[in-house]
């Protein structure tokens, strides 16, 4: 991939899905233009659901870009994964409920993954399924979670085991969100970028181990061109295989061991692309004990891991066990098999159900914990 200077003009992709296609839009200063949300509202009826952290900063300017005569309604909630839950998408539900929205209201997800993750479900669950539209504001729910429709909350025992696949009716990536992103935040989007370039697309992982610095420097060029080719990646994976019958599980890389750790440390604990950049690490390195990455492979992915800022070890007291109760709930096994997405090559990731267990505990137990 080329580092040539990204368009002034919106980006439009489209996630293609026959009659339930949308489009995602990617450029600065959308949040507040009407142009790019009021075409994409089923009705009259629209509620914003955001978080505390979000509604101070963009919840004015979301709703700006909404006409007067539309019914609008606001519910803010608290920020958080460990608020990722059953309780707080029933409070979405007592909202629409107490307002009386009918089938044809629309839900704008205001936020990051979280509360794009559950305004999906909530909206997948209303009345039988109602529209939303994705207003992703961070790095990590731009490049992954806002686009695909795997909507949910998590449960004590795995994370985001109580769901649906519920599409939204579009996707708009404002640019200019990011400049208010803590920088640990920016980091775990990061995770999901680098991924990306693992599984898919080797050049745009080698453009990525240059533009690391630039990235985190919020350089809005270099951030555009990877918030366009990662969502494109996605898009086509989404696309080839809508509920993950096959090639999508591949969007899991590093997410088996990384949802281990997040369900042992608590969610919260560990942000999600800090887990999924240590089990990243982890793919790799296991990866080349079955014989199919070098070491100096493993080195590259080290390497770009540690550049965005994110760990690499484990969590410190988690032992072998603790990761393979926590991987064994994992969503992609099948008929009691472990299953997790490895790397054959650098930008080549494949399905993995055949690795010895011994093999699997003993990596598990040699793998570096934090000091």
């Amino acid at each position: 991939m080329s580092a040539s200077s990204a368009s002034e003009s919106p980006c439009r992709l489209q996630v293609a899905l026959g009659s339930r296609s949308y489009p995602i839009h990617i450029g600065p200063g959308l949040l507040g233009d009407p142009q790019w949300l009021t075409p994409h509202l089923a009705g009259r009826q629209v509620m914003i659901v955001t978080n505390e952290t979000v509604a101070p900063l963009y919840l004015e300017r979301c709703r700006a870009a909404l006409s007067e005569d539309l019914e609008v309604r606001e519910l803010v909630l608290p920020d958080g994964e460990a608020t990722k839950s059953l309780e707080q998408v029933s409070r979405i539900w007592d909202a629409l409920l107490e307002a009386g929205f009918n089938r044809r209201c629309t839900l704008v997800a205001l936020g990051g993954g979280v509360i794009g993750d559950m305004v999906g479900f909530a909206a997948a669950c209303y009345q039988r399924g109602v529209a939303f539209v994705q207003v992703p504001t961070t790095l990590l729910a731009q490049v992954d979670s806002s686009v695909g429709g795997k909507t949910g909350v998590n449960h004590p025992l795995g994370k985001n085991m109580i769901g649906a696949f519920w599409q939204p009716r579009a996707v708009l990536v404002d640019t200019d969100t990011l400049a208010t992103l803590p920088e640990r935040e920016l980091s775990a989007g990061l995770a999901e970028v680098i991924k990306y370039g693992l599984i898919r697309d080797a050049g745009f992982l080698a453009w990525l181990e240059t533009a690391i610095p630039s990235l985190r420097a919020l350089d809005a060029t270099s951030l555009t061109q990877a918030i366009e080719r990662s969502c494109a990646i996605k898009a086509d994976i989404v696309a080839a295989d809508e509920t993950e019958q096959g090639v999508r599980a591949l969007l899991n890389l590093g997410h088996t061991f990384g949802h281990a750790i997040e369900a042992h440390q608590g969610y919260g604990a560990w942000l999600h692309g800090e887990a999924v950049g240590a089990g990243m690490a982890m793919a790799a390195e296991f990866s080349a004990r079955l014989g199919w990455l070098s070491m100096a492979d493993v080195e590259r992915v080290r390497e770009i891991i540690a550049a965005a800022g994110l760990p690499l070890a484990a969590p410190a007291g988690m032992t072998v066990d603790d990761f393979l109760a926590r991987m064994r709930l994992d969503k992609k096994n099948v008929d009691s098999r472990l299953r997790l997405v490895l790397l054959h090559a650098l930008g080549d990731a494949c399905i993995h159900d055949d690795a010895p267990p011994e093999s699997l505990a003993a990596f598990l137990e040699d793998y570096p914990r934090q000091a």
